[in-house]
């Protein structure tokens, strides 16, 4: 039950409500207080970029686990957030009342007071930092990933070809990054698509250029139909609704069982013996999913469990990037953060819906987070796409150049006029410092 904690006495048309998202995918930005934030536009988008667990109003806001109100007036900002920022996330309301926002809050919140929003957010930032052990950002090299470029129909090959073409247009790459597209099935990791070629020659061809190989993962779902589902059904949480990803029904890795736990080490100990040390984790608010696990503990919990298992697998010389990610619960558990949607070619989302990829949601999300970069993680915008067939390619290439976070190509190299070219090898820089 939510509980009224506080009023702010304003006209809601002059005041600005900060609003934090539960997710990487989930919209986050600060609004007009008389407003309604970004609602899903349908169950599975909520199930997939919203909190699963506690829909939001038809009216109004609902912070996860921090929301900041600016009155309008020259008074003070005034935020909510967490008392612990490690336990679960309370989620906070605002509601526009005739002459003021009535906050109420699921879970223990405490106040405080700031000059202005961007002071409260990187107070806000900094303070969870220090909660979570968070002593300081490593800057992250420039990367190049498959998946815009490929999508899952990407091979070994077609790595081969880009770290030619990297050369060929002079290309300061650091992390090559192979996507989704490798693997038999969602869940078997190890085994491999026929016709892709190996891992092993992947993470060769990378390292023999001087660079590093990164791979892509969902290590919490697990597809229905995949050898690790149909062999270790006891592996599987209970209880939680069927979703549907990749035109297939899927399940959720039920760490809390020994026997799944330790097969969840062993794959990301196998990749860092293959040679990647640089890990994208996608999908990954799966792991806080609810519903009945081999242990009586949280959704919340299992999740943080799940992640400390990964890091300790791939070691303190690995690089693991959350993306579909809870934020709060992934303090000190990544390196870097996905913090927006996905971007696409096109700038207006397909639905409507800011949620779903498009240049628009992800400008809009990833603008209203750089606050963590260089706090919390290095900030992820998503990738860059300057080649022709993208939409105001100028106006995605000053959004990703506009962040301090990771810069990292996606287009097919081959595909880049020269404009797309002269911008890629602009952009692709190393990571900066807190704005």
């Amino acid at each position: 039950m939510y509980l009224p904690i506080a009023e702010v006495a304003c006209v809601p048309a002059r005041a600005r409500v900060f609003e934090q998202g539960w997710q990487s995918w989930s919209p986050t930005g600060t609004y007009p207080g008389d407003t309604t934030s970004p609602r899903p536009s349908s169950a599975q988008i909520a199930a997939s970029c919203f909190r699963f667990d506690r829909p939001m109003p038809e009216s109004g806001f609902q912070g996860e686990g921090l929301v900041v109100i600016d009155p309008g007036d020259g008074g003070p900002v005034r935020s909510w957030s967490a008392v612990d920022h490690s336990a679960e996330v309370p989620s906070i309301r605002v509601q526009a009342l005739g002459d003021r926002l009535v906050v109420s809050s699921l879970g223990a919140v405490r106040e405080t007071e700031h000059a202005d929003l961007p002071r409260a957010l990187a107070a806000w930032a900094e303070e969870v930092a220090a909660g979570g052990g968070v002593t300081a950002v490593r800057p992250l090299g420039p990367g190049w990933s498959s998946w815009y470029g490929h999508w899952n129909k990407v091979t070994e090959q077609d790595i081969a070809d880009t770290l030619v073409h990297a050369e060929r247009l002079e290309l300061p790459l650091e992390i090559i990054q192979l996507d989704d597209g490798y693997q038999s099935a969602i869940g078997d990791w190890l085994d491999i698509r026929p016709g892709f070629g190996s891992l092993e020659g992947v993470a060769k061809r990378v390292a023999d250029t001087g660079r590093r190989a990164g791979i892509w993962l969902t290590p919490f779902f697990v597809a229905a139909d995949s050898r690790v589902a149909t062999e270790h059904p006891d592996w599987l949480v209970r209880g939680t609704p069927v979703m549907r990803e990749w035109d297939r029904d899927i399940a959720v890795l039920d760490v809390t069982h020994p026997d799944a736990a330790e097969h969840l080490g062993g794959v990301f100990s196998s990749l860092v013996a293959t040679g990647f040390s640089f890990f994208k984790i996608d999908y990954s608010y799966a792991g806080a999913h609810p519903g009945r696990r081999h242990a009586d503990v949280s959704g919340h919990d299992a999740y943080v469990a799940g992640m400390r298992i990964i890091r300790e697998a791939v070691g303190p010389d690995s690089t693991v990037l959350g993306c579909g990610a809870p934020m709060l619960p992934s303090v000190g558990l990544v390196d870097a953060m996905r913090v927006s949607p996905d971007t696409a070619v096109a700038v207006e989302p397909k639905s409507g819906d800011v949620s779903q990829p498009s240049q628009l949601g992800a400008r809009l999300a990833g603008a209203a987070r750089e606050f963590m970069h260089g706090r919390l993680w290095v900030n992820d915008p998503d990738c860059l796409l300057v080649s022709p067939r993208v939409e105001d390619r100028a106006g995605w290439a000053d959004h990703v150049a506009s962040s301090g976070g990771w810069r990292c190509s996606s287009d097919r190299l081959a595909d880049l006029d020269e404009w797309g070219a002269t911008r890629t090898r602009e952009l692709l820089t190393p990571s900066t410092g807190p704005a």
